[in-house]
């Protein structure tokens, strides 16, 4: 009989499938995590709703709080899509695509499909109010195909602004720009792509770090590389500055991470969420066959280094850590997870943890499933690293983090070992282990 492979610090949900994170915010002393779910089928199919979950203790504990929207207007009766939220003046203002499938003989792409961005406001959190259409098909520019969802809404120098994820009729992923004096009346502004970059861009997000600005985008249709855009969809940021994009980076190079959003903590402090998992994947999660499927990112605090690239730190509450251990290079530790591993080195390391090996060689992270069973179909993933000096893993009941380079580069993965024990040893150093305690999720009666 399989183990338990519940998460002790990822959020998951009780049934159901659980994929994109919206409206990330924090108000009124709480955190508020949606998150795209369909509550009807381990494997997406039936109702697009959102879930949610909040903490007023910075995600010691968590409450789920259930479904804040379903599809019950013609203008979404397909689907509460991907979105985000904004504070203002103590209120939530919830953004979204509502999306609808007409009958007949269509392609959905460029015809039979209707793209609605609709606002939704919050007092709480957990209840919404009348849902108001705000942008329709005939809203966008004339060469967009029916593919324009995800909106992501901010406010700058007093104007709303909004980014949509777009695929043109000549399949050029691209990201459209809106702005408002309130949030209930947009115009388009402007249009940015580059060119050969995938044929549609999903889940944009522009922010800033500092005094640096990024417009995240999780572009499809990428031709795979050795090191570079291995999974089926990509997901990652531009430099920006003005119009101009450039030096576009993976946000993780992992097997499992797509649609992150971004979000100011009540520090100011930019965090990201991210899914651990994407779609149309041809590998498999066990916990499908029990009812489940999909988590979220621990939440992760954004910085720039020197060299303008974005830095991602886990972010977990210290309530939850326990004690921390050194093993020695080469001395084999039994131990149950969830686990913090953290090492530095000098030129190469290496390290096992149940059968999933992670290794560096001086130039190239590696993160390898392909020697056991707890990959379910997941071998292997590199990444073109130069020097890097240290590594620091989040092991929880079925899933890795690898942050190595202090955050420079990520690689995310579920894994399912069939022990709760697992073995961990390391080459080249020794390394540092910290038990984490399961945070409390309540609301799933």
């Amino acid at each position: 009989m399989a183990q338990n492979w519940r998460q002790s610090i990822h959020l998951e949900p009780k049934a159901g499938w659980l994929n994109d994170p919206n409206g990330l915010c924090f108000a009124d002393g709480k955190y508020h995590v949606y998150f795209q779910f369909s509550p009807d089928s381990a494997k997406g199919s039936g109702r697009k709703c959102w879930g949610h979950f909040e903490s007023s203790d910075k995600a010691a504990s968590w409450d789920y709080t259930g479904i804040v929207m379903e599809p019950d207007i013609p203008e979404d009766r397909n689907g509460v899509y991907s979105g985000c939220a904004v504070v203002r003046d103590g209120r939530i203002y919830i953004f979204y695509t509502g999306n609808v499938k007409l009958s007949g003989d269509y392609d959905y792409i460029r015809s039979g499909r209707e793209a609605n961005q609709i606002l939704v406001t919050s007092e709480d959190g957990r209840t919404v109010s009348a849902k108001k259409i705000l942008l329709r098909n005939r809203d966008y520019p004339d060469y967009c195909s029916c593919h324009v969802r995800d909106p992501k809404v901010w406010i700058e120098d007093g104007i709303w602004k909004m980014v949509l994820g777009a695929r043109t009729t000549d399949d050029r992923g691209c990201v459209l720009y809106y702005e408002a004096e309130d949030p209930y009346d947009w115009h388009y502004v402007k249009t940015l792509s580059v060119d050969g970059f995938g044929y549609m861009w999903e889940c944009p997000d522009q922010f800033t770090v500092g005094d640096k600005v990024f417009l995240g985008v999780s572009p499809q249709g990428l031709a795979h590389e050795q090191f570079r855009y291995q999974n089926v969809y990509s997901s990652g940021y531009f430099k920006k500055n003005g119009d101009a994009l450039s030096d576009f980076e993976e946000f993780d190079y992992g097997f499992d991470f797509y649609a992150p959003q971004t979000f100011t903590d009540e520090n100011g402090d930019r965090i990201l969420i991210g899914w651990m998992g994407i779609g149309d994947i041809p590998y498999s999660n066990p916990t499908t066959e029990l009812g489940w499927q999909h988590c979220l990112t621990v939440p992760r605090r954004l910085s720039v280094g020197q060299d303008g690239f974005i830095r991602q730190e886990p972010v977990i509450n210290s309530k939850l850590f326990g004690e921390a251990e050194e093993v020695n290079e080469g001395e084999v530790k039994e131990a149950s997870l969830a686990l913090e591993i953290t090492s530095r080195f000098e030129d190469t390391f290496r390290i096992r943890i149940g059968d999933a090996d992670i290794s560096y060689n001086g130039n190239v992270l590696t993160l390898d499933l392909s020697s056991g069973d707890s990959g379910y179909g997941r071998k292997v993933r590199r990444a073109m690293t130069g020097r890097i000096e240290d590594i620091r893993i989040i092991a929880d009941n079925s899933s890795l983090e690898v942050y190595a380079g202090d955050g420079r580069y990520v690689m995310s993965t579920r894994f399912y070992p069939s022990d709760p024990v697992v073995k961990i040893e390391s080459e080249g150093a020794g390394f540092t282990i910290r038990p984490i305690e399961k945070m409390e999720v309540r609301g799933f009666e």
